[in-house]
Parts: structure tokens; C-alpha cells; sequence
């Protein structure tokens, strides 16, 4: 029954993702989601107390429109857990303000975009290993990046956000290779979660 619930919930998230509800009413939904479902990330010891996730002020400008450069080769990083070794290929490299990042496709069954981020906030006011933009196989996609004609993204950090393992030591994620690092902070999106 916990693959079922899992695929409860990766749909759950996708629809959230894909709905058209404003900042506000989608990090509410989120907090709700994350309060009450079996699969969510928060230990389920700490949900009773659980009264959402923290996030920073909405921020107009940690939304940004980048140009998009080629890029090649490929990146394997180990995840700590029962993934292993998984294996990713630069797409693209998007010229934002806050530095160069790269656009991660996983090599595996149905592939996947991946935009890991660590900032100048990262280990101070949001998780130490960095948050995600977008991990299309989670079903984060639409909001914090979106490809556009000519070669370009917008890129939304206020939807930034931790991935699971930043909630609870059972889950094990990948984080941000030194190339998607900048000592810029960007005060938008998923603050660091605290216990409860």
C-alpha cells in the first residue's frame, strides 16, 4: 500500500503544481498537503504539531527571465540511499542573475528536469545542501522554472523549495554539484524546516 500512497501523492503534488492557484493559495495547499498526507516528508511523529512550512516573503524579484547556452556531458552523484549513483546530463546552462546554472536531465526510465540550487542562504536561513526549482519526476514543474521561445526560462524562486531528506535523515536526495552554487542569496522560496 505505500507504493499506492506514493503515487497518491506524486499525483497530488502534480496537480498542485499544474493548478492555477496564486503564491498564496499554492503554499497553503502545500502546507496542507504536507500536514495530512501518509507520504508526506514531515516525520510522522512531528505532523500533530506540524503548523507549516516557512517560507520567505513573496519576492517579485527572484522572478527572472535567462538565456539558455548549450551544454554537454554528464554528472553521476551518489544519493546516500537506496538510489545509488544516479546520473544526469547538462541540457543547458541559464545566464541568470544570481550566476550561471545548469539544467540537469536525468538518464534513467522517463528521464526528468532537474534544477538543484544552493545559495548564499543555504546552511543560514534555508537548507544547507541547497533546494530544488524543479524536479520534473517529483511533478514540480510549471512553476518554478518554465521554458519560453528563443532559448530562454523564467525561473521563479519564490516556488524554491527542500527536498525531502531537508525534513527527515530516512530520505536521501541528491543536492547541488558546484556548479549550480552561487554565493548570491536569493530570499525567496522554502525556508529551512524546523523541527517541531
Amino acid at each position: 500500500m505505500d507504493d499506492l500512497e506514493l503515487l497518491d501523492w506524486r499525483e497530488r503534488v502534480a496537480r498542485l503544481y499544474l493548478s492555477d492557484l496564486d503564491l498564496a493559495g499554492f503554499r497553503t495547499a502545500r502546507d496542507e498537503l504536507f500536514a495530512g498526507h501518509p507520504q508526506s516528508p514531515v516525520p510522522a511523529a512531528d505532523r500533530a504539531a506540524f503548523t507549516g512550512l516557512g517560507w520567505f516573503p513573496p519576492n517579485p524579484d527572484a522572478v527572472v527571465e535567462a538565456p539558455l547556452r548549450p551544454a554537454s556531458g554528464t554528472e553521476s552523484i551518489d544519493t546516500g540511499g537506496p538510489d545509488g549513483v544516479v546520473t544526469y546530463r547538462r541540457v543547458a546552462v541559464a545566464q541568470t542573475p544570481w550566476g550561471p546554472l545548469t539544467l540537469w536531465w536525468i538518464e534513467a526510465y522517463g528521464g526528468g528536469l532537474f534544477v538543484p540550487l544552493r545559495d548564499g542562504t543555504s546552511g543560514r536561513e534555508s537548507y544547507g545542501g541547497g533546494r530544488y526549482l524543479t524536479d520534473t519526476v517529483k511533478g514540480t514543474y510549471g512553476r518554478g522554472l518554465t521554458v519560453l521561445p528563443g532559448g530562454r526560462v523564467r525561473l521563479d524562486a519564490n516556488y524554491l523549495y527542500n527536498p525531502s531528506c531537508a525534513y527527515d535523515d530516512r530520505w536521501a536526495c541528491p543536492l547541488a554539484p558546484p556548479e549550480n552554487r552561487v554565493d548570491v542569496p536569493i530570499r525567496a522560496g522554502e525556508l529551512a524546516y524546523h523541527r517541531a
